[in-house]
């Protein structure tokens, strides 16, 4: 059976992977964002903003970046669990670089 996407458009449509794994903004530990504790998701990326010499903002401003760019690719397909997980792990790296809370 033939499928209906060409090789360009599954090659385009997994650019969003590419940019999780290859980020020139930081280097992220492998399955930062499946792990369970929102807290060591934090951790994991405020690790990474803080170590990595190729950012182009804030620590903070980069991790956040990461994430928000994670749960805006991953779309609908993101489980409920998970999307809630990522979310909390937003308010985690809030606390851990002494930021507010968001509104």
């Amino acid at each position: 059976m033939i499928s209906k996407r060409s090789a360009s458009s599954r090659k385009r449509a997994r650019w969003s992977q590419r940019v999780t794994r290859q980020s020139n903004a930081l280097d992220l530990e492998p399955g930062v964002f499946a792990l369970d504790d929102p807290r060591a998701i934090a951790r994991s990326l405020k690790a990474s903003a803080e170590s990595s010499r190729r950012r182009k903002t804030t620590p903070f401003r980069s991790a956040m970046s990461m994430l928000n760019f994670y749960l805006n690719r991953a779309g609908r397909g993101l489980p409920a669990r998970q999307r809630a997980r990522l979310e909390a792990a937003k308010d985690e790296l809030r606390v851990l670089f002494g930021r507010p809370p968001a509104r």
